[in-house]
């Protein structure tokens, strides 16, 4: 009777190694889904910066604004007989000294 315990066990055990250890077995469902959830918040992160993106490209397709805005504060550009007055912060003035 200890022989046929024995051999039901190690059945068991062979039965159960697929379903949990195997290819598609339960450690690898909960890894993949691990990266399923990883891969949906990296394109939740990436869709809100495309659409920033996209409205930012509409702005300068549409209106001059956009583009003197950029110029101004990128490029440090003016326009004639303008005269360009820059305050330093306290943070940036602090730093440099």
């Amino acid at each position: 009777m200890r022989w046929l315990s024995l051999v039901l066990l190690v059945l068991i055990v062979l039965l159960q190694y697929p379903l949990w250890i195997g290819k598609g077995g339960w450690l690898r469902v909960w890894d993949v889904a691990r990266q399923l959830d990883e891969q949906k918040a990296t394109n939740e992160r990436l869709a809100i910066r495309n659409s920033g993106l996209y409205a930012e490209m509409r702005d300068l397709k549409q209106g001059l604004e956009a583009i003197e805005e950029r110029a101004r504060f990128e490029l440090g550009l003016i326009k004639p007989n303008e005269v360009f007055v820059q305050i330093p912060n306290e943070q940036e003035a602090g730093a440099s000294n």
